[in-house]
């Protein structure tokens, strides 16, 4: 099965050569860079990397740049597709655990998470807002859509491409696709291990998004 990994980008120069260079390449086939119309040098390194890449005109968001990611994988043929944030806040050499489990049909969808305990998030350097927003998002979101996640906003997912193509990604502006996984009833599956970095609080406004989207 080929196995494609897309890594949605924003001023990403400073950590993307570690994250390209952790992937496992005896797992995956294809790397495309989706650059989100960074500031930097994103593209640049992108293209010295020899990935296959793509820049935004304009700055299109983070819903915009997955779907943008996930349709140049479909269109080269991709049967998994590992999404993976190039910030290095997850480690890119699990990708070979969960590259198993979906090519042998155990899950269709796979969800690394980065909090288990409140301690371990906390201490792994995640800001007490992301945590208190991560965590009550989680809870509703989980009731909401039945599903039992510890964690929804997650940078590093990998799917079936059946899954993919069974979801009106032109849609999902707004929308997590993992919320939108639960309607179409895929088995998901979330993977833990603890994650040493802070996030911008701008991302929080994600969570705030995502929960008017369930609502609707």
């Amino acid at each position: 099965m080929k196995t494609i990994v897309v890594l949605p980008a924003y001023n990403a120069e400073k950590t993307l050569e570690k994250t390209v260079r952790d992937i496992p390449r005896e797992f995956v086939q294809e790397i495309i860079l989706v650059d989100d119309s960074s500031s930097d040098k994103t593209s640049e390194l992108a293209q010295k990397l020899g990935l296959i890449h793509k820049k935004h005109a304009k700055n299109s968001g983070y819903g915009a740049n997955q779907k943008t990611c996930y349709h140049l994988a479909l269109q080269r043929g991709a049967d998994i597709i590992v999404m993976l944030h190039p910030d290095y806040q997850y480690d890119p050499r699990l990708i070979k655990y969960f590259i198993p489990f979906i090519e042998e049909g155990y899950f269709d969808v796979m969800l690394g998470a980065r909090i288990r305990t409140r301690r371990e998030a906390l201490a792994g350097g995640m800001p007490k807002y992301k945590y208190i927003s991560n965590r009550i998002l989680t809870i509703f979101e989980n009731l909401v859509s039945g599903q039992n996640l510890s964690e929804w906003h997650t940078g590093m997912r990998a799917y079936r491409r059946e899954v993919l193509e069974s979801i009106p990604l032109i849609l999902s502006e707004v929308c997590d696709t993992a919320s939108q996984l639960s309607e179409w009833r895929w088995d998901i599956f979330s993977s833990r291990y603890g994650d040493n970095t802070k996030e911008s609080f701008i991302k929080c406004s994600n969570f705030i998004r995502t929960a008017f989207c369930i609502i609707s």
